[in-house]
């Protein structure tokens, strides 16, 4: 060894040292410096349901790494309850959240070095943000759901948070009185766990095992139950095994993993949250996914499960009925499904399934057989034309009318447009525009789950029409069309709609269009302002500088990995 080599060693010697010596201050001891340091990013929170209990799944993941030889490290990160947020001010952070979550996690994993990373999210926007910090990183991971909330019981009928928003609307309407309200509102959310129908954060959760990014089985556990504790502590053995043969996170996440996940969500009627999330994904990965891509397997992919919101049953009843696993062996034996996929377990999809019926049990309704579903195509349609030259997104399951053609009723917020609903001055026939609210002119892209519940709950889902360029609720059903591109703010066509212009939205044809001349349009684009920024500070103002288009995922790196 030379003088200079020798010298070199020294020195890294020395910067090591009192790294070594803050660690061992957190419980290293000597043998511990050779284990790889795995974190356990848990979003755990009081302030809602689906991330309160995850805290002790913490405790079992960090069992469970330090079991299979890994030294686990916990960090926290945010998470915001769209449920509580809806119909507020606050719901504009909760897009925004996803990447503030993304943007964590990487810091906290790539600022400490750590060899791998165990996320554990519950809510709607810390699962997506968790996926997409994974996706960016590339070092070993696993994702853990924290588990579905059981659903709430009235008179025989099971409730969701869902139930709650259209009781206001059945309230306002005079359909039930304030004891029938005050009930449902009681007994809605009994417990621990995210959003109990195939709402966004179950969608996510399903997604996620169908992509190979979580064990089998974890995304319809209650997160109540002993067996998700069990779960988090098997998966963080799993990571530890990840880690020493470097399975990486784009080796699971790749084109054919992330068709996977979406065919799942076409099968259990998922998310409309669920494009968006998915293209953000796919872009943090580097994966080409554009959103045509979902319409094309939208057409090849029935649906099969009777979920709410549309359907009659919560995520619980699918777990009984064989979970996720199930719907993804029925997939796999049409052909819908990549088997050769790598998953978390170092087996291949066709490998997790193979001891798995190719049709479900005959004693349940919840997953349908192949030759019964509850529709021949799936549910999530992109539509476009002149009011969306990019794209929108419908959910078109559950939807008696498919298609409308009716007078504009324009707002320029979400709250004007509920005050209208529940002032019952909407007409059947009408076709509500929420304009102003997609990622730049929210901004952050609320979500409408209050006036589309509100129009539910008053008897209109099957005659009232609805656009946004902002989002909806996985809660929402009905003729509704959200992710309008572009959208208002970027002088999208959708900002030049005037009250009583005819519009048309046609599912079958997957057409949304405002049936007024070019000329016309012309001549109003002409006219057209940009409105002032909403914000022009903080985190909101830095969100509408940087967010994309709806249409590529709402990321907000994409000038600089574009």
């Amino acid at each position: 060894m030379s003088e200079n080599q020798r010298s070199q060693v020294i020195t890294q010697g020395v910067q090591r040292s009192p790294n070594r010596a803050m660690l061992r201050a957190v419980g290293f001891a000597d043998s511990d410096f050779t284990k790889p340091i795995v974190g356990v990013a848990s979003a755990h929170s009081t302030i809602t349901p689906c991330n309160m209990g995850i805290a002790p799944l913490a405790n079992r993941a960090e069992a469970g790494i330090r079991s299979a030889g890994g030294m686990p490290q916990v960090f926290g990160t945010i998470t915001v309850s769209d449920g509580i947020s809806m119909g507020t001010e606050g719901m504009k952070y909760s897009l925004v959240s996803r990447d503030v979550i993304a943007d964590s996690i990487e810091t906290a994993c790539n600022a400490q070095s750590m060899d791998g990373v165990l996320a554990i999210g519950g809510c709607d926007k810390n699962m997506p943000g968790a996926m997409i910090a994974i996706a960016r990183m590339n070092i070993p991971a696993v994702f853990i759901y924290g588990g579905t909330i059981k659903p709430g019981h009235l008179e025989n009928e099971d409730l969701t948070v869902v139930s709650a928003f259209e009781a206001v609307g059945q309230y306002s309407a005079g359909k039930i009185d304030e004891v029938r309200l005050m009930s449902v509102e009681r007994n809605a959310c009994p417990g621990a766990g995210s959003c109990g129908g195939m709402f966004t954060a179950n969608t996510m959760s399903s997604a996620f095992e169908a992509m190979g990014m979580s064990p089998i089985y974890s995304s319809t556990m209650a997160s109540e139950d002993p067996e998700k504790a069990e779960n988090t502590e098997l998966a963080g053995k799993l990571l530890v095994e990840a880690i020493r043969n470097q399975l990486l996170p784009r080796q699971i996440i790749t084109r054919q993993s992330i068709e996977n996940a979406i065919s799942v969500i076409m099968a259990v009627g998922g998310s409309t949250n669920a494009v968006l999330h998915f293209l953000a994904i796919a872009h943090a990965a580097g994966v080409p996914l554009a959103i045509d891509d979902f319409e094309t397997i939208r057409a090849r992919v029935p649906v099969l499960c009777d979920l709410k919101p549309s359907g009659r049953y919560v995520a619980t009843d699918l777990h009984r009925a064989g979970g996720i696993p199930q719907v993804m062996k029925m997939l796999l034996a049409h052909d819908l499904l990549h088997g050769d996929c790598m998953t978390i377990s170092g087996q291949t999809v066709a490998e997790v399934l193979r001891d798995i019926p190719a049709e479900p049990a005959a004693d349940q309704d919840v997953i349908r057989p192949w030759d019964n579903p509850m529709y021949t195509s799936g549910h999530l349609a992109i539509l476009k034309g002149n009011l969306a030259t990019e794209g929108a997104v419908a959910k078109i399951s559950g939807v008696k009318n498919p298609k409308i053609t009716g007078p504009a009723r324009v707002f320029e917020s979400e709250e004007a447009c509920l005050a209208a609903i529940l002032a019952n001055t909407i007409n059947p026939g009408d076709v509500l525009v929420i304009r102003y609210e997609g990622p730049k002119g929210g901004p952050g892209m609320r979500e409408m789950l209050a006036p589309t519940s509100a129009i539910i709950g008053a008897g209109l889902g099957d005659s009232v029409g609805l656009i946004t360029d902002g989002r909806f609720s996985g809660g929402t059903y009905g003729m509704v069309v959200g992710h309008v591109a572009p959208e208002a703010y970027v002088g999208g066509t959708i900002a030049l709609i005037q009250p009583g212009d005819s519009i048309t939205i046609d599912a079958p044809a997957r057409l949304l269009q405002l049936n007024v001349s070019e000329q016309e349009l012309a001549r109003r684009r002409s006219a057209w302002q940009p409105p002032a920024p909403r914000y022009t500070r903080g985190v909101l103002a830095k969100y509408a500088t940087l967010v994309s288009s709806s249409s590529l995922g709402a990321v907000t790196d994409l000038h600089v990995n574009p």
